[in-house]
This record gives structure tokens, C-alpha cells and sequence, in this order.
């Protein structure tokens, strides 16, 4: 009965270690964020009532094919996550997963993903989540060793939830839906250049290219980041020009791309991780902070 019981304890543990090493795959907070930004587009979009049906099965559908690309992308790289500190302890990397079961469960993520979107959307969002998919995970993936090309690439499947949403509520892509792309398609740069800046050695081990200018953490690639960050500030405020928001949110959405931008001309001054990590962290609070604004002041 004993030894009985110590089986059936390991059992409990060997499947517990599995379904989280299953749950890192999916990187729980980037594949949110796709689903936090499809689900702003669709209700930035709606002008009456919302389907909620539609709305949740969107959300899922966006987390799960998220999931899906960031698995391939972990196939794909594994031998060079075992080079990366910061990727080195990844389920594929350390073996707590085979690459067989990894494929295996995008496959069933994916294929779920897509199901939901084709059934509760619109074959436009479907066929623009597959686009997506495809850019990020063999096309974004394999142009980071070639390259700065790689983030302009990266950039596109970054930027295409909120137009997703946009579409799966109104099954068009309109001028609205491009000027939401647009603010994160432009959003993507700083923020990723501010990622590769504080992980540059890192990302070096395995071969990874980064940063513009060359690759090197130095002024002509800060001055990149503020040109890039400089954009937001317009770009904020066309959803109050072309009627889908109004004032209240184009003022927030021109404070934040003020204090984004303040924070990379630090980083042209003193060059220092310290500033590219305010800007990265800066990053992450500028988007839902915007994106929220522009729900809540709604036309």
C-alpha cells in the first residue's frame, strides 16, 4: 500500500511538471497581451451591442494561436535558447518536453485557435491570424540571425491583434482598423530595440541581430528608437481625427508619447541599460494604458 501510494504521489508530481512545462510554452503574458489587444480592437469597433459569444471565442482563439506561433518559434530555436541565459531554462532547452510533444500540442492549440475563429468570426480574421502565424514563427524567426529586418518583420504579426479585432467585429479592413495597426505596427520598434539593447549580450550568444545601426548599442541606434518613438505622438491622435475617439483620449494618448519619448532621449544622452530598460518597461505601460483610454472615450 505503500509503495502504492508513492507511485500514485510521483504520478500526481510527473503530470503537474508536464502541464506547466506545457503552460511555458504558450508564454502565458505575451499570448494575453494578443488576446487583451484583439479583444480592444473588436470593441473599439462595435458601435451597438456586443456579442459576447463572439467577443470570448476571439479572445481564446487569439491566446491560443498566440500560443501556437510561440511554440514553433521555441522548435525552431531550441538549440539556440540552450546559448541564452534568460531562455536556457525554457521546457525544450532543459528537456522537460521533447520536441515530438511540442509539436504535437501546437498542432491541437493551433487547430483549436483557428476552429474558433472560423466558426465565431469571419474568414478575413482567420486567414489574417494564419498570416500572422506564418510571419512570426518562419519568417520573423529565422531573419534573426540575418538581421534588423527581422523586427520590421516581427513588427507586422505584432501589430495585427487589434486589427483582427477590428475585422472579426465588422468584417472589413477599414481606415479605423488600419490606424489601430498602425499606432502598434510603429509602437513594435522602440520596444523591441529597447529589449535587444538590455539583452544584447545575450542575444549575441546565439547569433540573434537585432538592433539597427549596424547592431551596436550606440547613438545612431538610440536616435533610431527616439524617430520611431517621436511617430506616436501623431499617430495618437488620429483616432480622435477620424471620429472613432475623441479628445479626452488623444490628450492621454499625447502625455504618454511624451514621457515614451522623454525616456529615449535618455538613453541618447547616457547610452546606459538603465535607460533602455526604463524605455522597454515604459513600453509595456504606454500600450494598455492608450488602448485603454481610447475604449473608455469611445465616440
Amino acid at each position: 500500500m505503500e509503495i502504492s501510494t508513492t507511485q500514485h504521489i510521483t504520478q500526481i508530481a510527473g503530470f503537474r511538471d508536464k502541464a506547466k512545462a506545457y503552460f511555458e510554452l504558450l508564454k502565458f503574458r505575451l499570448s494575453f497581451l494578443v488576446a487583451f489587444s484583439s479583444a480592444f480592437g473588436y470593441l473599439l469597433a462595435t458601435r451597438g451591442g456586443i456579442e459576447w459569444l463572439s467577443f470570448t471565442m476571439l479572445s481564446i482563439g487569439g491566446f491560443l494561436i498566440s500560443g501556437a506561433s510561440v511554440t514553433i518559434n521555441q522548435i525552431i530555436e531550441i538549440e539556440y535558447d540552450k546559448l541564452m541565459t534568460r531562455t536556457a531554462t525554457r521546457p525544450l532547452p532543459t528537456g522537460r518536453l521533447s520536441i515530438a510533444e511540442a509539436k504535437l500540442f501546437t498542432l491541437i492549440v493551433g487547430i483549436l485557435g483557428f476552429t474558433l475563429l472560423w466558426i465565431f468570426t469571419n474568414p478575413l480574421t482567420t486567414g489574417l491570424a494564419f498570416i500572422s502565424l506564418i510571419l512570426y514563427s518562419f519568417v520573423y524567426t529565422p531573419l534573426k540571425r540575418v538581421g534588423p529586418i527581422a523586427v520590421f518583420v516581427g513588427a507586422i504579426p505584432g501589430a495585427l491583434p487589434p486589427l483582427l479585432g477590428w475585422v472579426a467585429a465588422t468584417g472589413t479592413i477599414s481606415y479605423e482598423a488600419l490606424i489601430i495597426f498602425s499606432i502598434q505596427f510603429i509602437w513594435q520598434f522602440p520596444h523591441f530595440w529597447a529589449i535587444a539593447w538590455v539583452g544584447d549580450e545575450d542575444y549575441k550568444k546565439a547569433g540573434f541581430k537585432l538592433l539597427p545601426s549596424g547592431g551596436k548599442k550606440d547613438l545612431n541606434t538610440a536616435i533610431n528608437i527616439m524617430i520611431y518613438t517621436l511617430f506616436l505622438i501623431p499617430l495618437g491622435l488620429f483616432p480622435m481625427k477620424f471620429g472613432v475617439t475623441g479628445v479626452n483620449s488623444a490628450i492621454i494618448a499625447t502625455v504618454c508619447g511624451i514621457l515614451f519619448l522623454m525616456q529615449t532621449l535618455s538613453l541618447m544622452k547616457d547610452g546606459s541599460r538603465k535607460s533602455a530598460l526604463r524605455i522597454m518597461f515604459g513600453s509595456f505601460l504606454y500600450l494598455p494604458i492608450v488602448q485603454i483610454a481610447f475604449l473608455i472615450d469611445k465616440i
